[in-house]
C-alpha cells in the first residue's frame, strides 16, 4: 500500500503535465498549483516504504498533502462555478482600461498565453467533472489511502 501511495502521489502531476499534450489542456495558475502537494506526499510516501518507525508520520505528511491539492481543487471548483473570484493574479482575463491603447494592450499582456481560471479544462466530453472537480475526488481519495496505511497491518 505504501508503493501505492508514492506512485498514485507521482502519477497525479505526472498525468496532469501529460494532458497538456496529449488533450490540449492549457493550466491555469490554480491548475500549477495543485500539482505541488503531490510531489510533497511523493516526497513523503516513499521514505515511508523504508522507515517503519517514522512511518506513521511520514503518512499524515503525505494525506495532508494530497488533502492540500484537494482544497486547491474545490478552491478552484468555487472559481469555475463564479462563486468567488480567484485571488491570483495570473487567474484574470486580460482587461483593457479606458482609453488605453491597442499597443498599451498589447505591452501589458503576459509574454506567455495563461488559461484564466474560470474557464473549466473538462478531460471527457459528455461528464459535467472540470479537472479541478476530478483532482478534488482523487485528492481525497489518496489522502484516505495515505491515512489508511498509517493503521498496523
Amino acid at each position: 500500500m505504501l508503493i501505492a501511495v508514492f506512485l498514485l502521489a507521482l502519477a497525479a502531476p505526472v498525468f496532469a503535465g501529460l494532458s497538456e499534450g496529449w488533450f490540449g489542456l492549457a493550466p491555469c495558475e490554480l491548475c500549477l498549483w495543485q500539482r505541488a502537494p503531490y510531489w510533497l506526499a511523493a516526497g513523503l510516501a516513499l521514505p515511508a516504504a523504508l522507515l517503519p518507525r517514522a512511518r506513521p508520520w511520514l503518512l499524515l505528511g503525505a494525506a495532508l498533502a494530497a488533502a492540500a491539492s484537494a482544497l486547491i481543487g474545490a478552491f478552484h471548483m468555487g472559481v469555475e462555478f463564479k462563486w468567488w473570484p480567484s485571488p491570483l493574479a495570473g487567474c484574470a482575463t486580460p482587461q483593457a482600461a479606458i482609453g488605453q491603447t491597442i499597443e498599451e494592450l498589447m505591452r501589458s499582456l503576459a509574454p506567455t498565453p495563461t488559461k484564466p481560471c474560470d474557464e473549466p479544462a473538462f478531460l471527457i466530453p459528455g461528464l459535467p467533472l472540470s479537472m479541478a472537480a476530478m483532482n478534488t475526488i482523487y485528492g481525497l481519495a489518496l489522502a484516505a489511502l495515505a491515512l489508511r496505511g498509517r493503521r498496523p497491518a
